[in-house]
């Protein structure tokens, strides 16, 4: 083995994937395994598997997996605190000189790590996983995906398209991520922030191993309001120009009422002249309102520096454990993440943990 090669770490965020593990962690260990053999990464890469409060058995298959292989290791947070939260706990936490993050149900394509790998020995410090098409997605999603995307580019939100949370991170990009400490993660989004050289690889995604979504259209609604208003100000500015044109407008009518009062003495009878414009002029305010809480509510959020996750438990410990508190700043208080005691996280292992309303 060459002391070139780069140690490679997976992080694979898991919320109640009971049904997929197993075969999820066969499919990994096959690509890491092969991708040794070809001395394309290190002897110590690994797969880590972030269970995010899982309510099933997700935690406990995760340490039979790490009593069988030293090739796998779990990270346990103290509750469930969302898709985004547990794939940063797993970025700035695992140890590695490459990190990728790919779903537990393996509908991306693990056969592009080579790919990936490539274009990182290119030079590229962030390489997208992009899908070449999305013939397993129903109808519906592929309308809304195509919307929403073209809806945060006219917003001004930089993104990948066709691109979820499929992508390599070097350190180094590893190390700038830390610096973002926003508690609304949008990856997708904050990651193009960085700014270092990048990279796309198509692959084409596959149906779920087994077992259902994690991610509802109500979690996905709110993900897309996260896009939004975490990156973009241009709602702030559309409700001004709109509050501008109904002041505009109503002046004018202002104007035009008197004038044929006054002048034409001719009146306009009935509600309709009344009531409509009361009601849509209602309605804006309610709408625009809504957005200025939306973000209110953004700062609301941020101003608390909360830390975005904590660590309960991890399976690993020694030069990793070193590299964990070297260099992915637990328990810092500008990184916002913990690292519970290992007596409190003895203490409460085993308590079930409930997903948040």
């Amino acid at each position: 083995m060459t002391s070139t090669a780069p140690r490679l770490s997976v992080v694979v965020p898991c919320y109640n994937e009971e049904e997929v593990l197993a075969e999820t962690a066969r499919r990994l260990g096959e690509a890491l395994d092969r991708l040794i053999e070809a001395r394309r990464i290190g002897e110590k890469s690994r797969v880590y598997f972030v269970d995010d409060g899982s309510v099933d058995r997700s935690w406990a298959i995760i340490e039979q997996l790490r009593q069988r292989s030293e090739r796998f290791h779990g990270i346990k947070l103290s509750r469930n605190r969302g898709h985004q939260n547990a794939l940063m706990a797993g970025l700035l936490t695992v140890p590695g000189d490459v990190v990728i993050s790919i779903d537990a149900d393996l509908q991306d394509d693990v056969d592009a790590f080579d790919s990936m790998l490539a274009a990182h020995e290119q030079g590229a410090d962030v390489v997208y996983g992009v899908r070449s098409a999305r013939q397993t997605d129903t109808m519906f999603k592929r309308t809304s995906a195509w919307a929403y995307y073209r809806l945060l580019g006219w917003m001004g939100v930089q993104l990948m398209y066709d691109h979820a949370d499929f992508r390599l991170l070097s350190r180094r990009a590893i190390e700038a991520l830390r610096a973002y400490g926003e508690s609304n993660l949008f990856l997708r989004a904050l990651i193009p922030q960085l700014g270092f050289k990048t990279a796309a690889v198509s692959y084409q995604r596959s149906e779920r191993i087994a077992g259902t979504s994690k991610y509802p259209l109500t979690r996905m609604v709110s993900l897309g309001l996260d896009g939004i208003t975490s990156f973009s100000i241009r709602p702030l500015r559309i409700i001004f120009l709109l509050g501008l044109a109904i002041s505009v407008l109503s002046f004018a009518l202002g104007i035009w009422a008197l004038v044929a009062a006054l002048v034409f003495q001719v009146t306009v009878p009935g509600w309709a002249s009344t009531v409509v414009p009361i009601y849509f002029v209602c309605g804006v305010q309610m709408l625009c309102l809504g957005v200025i809480g939306e973000y209110i509510g953004k700062i609301y959020l941020e101003t608390k520096r909360r830390p975005r996750f904590m660590i309960e438990h991890r399976t690993w410990s020694g030069e990793d454990a070193a590299a964990l508190h070297t260099t992915a700043g637990v328990g810092d208080a500008e990184g916002r993440e913990a690292e519970i005691p290992r007596n409190r996280a003895a203490s409460t292992r085993g308590q079930s943990h409930s997903r948040p309303t």
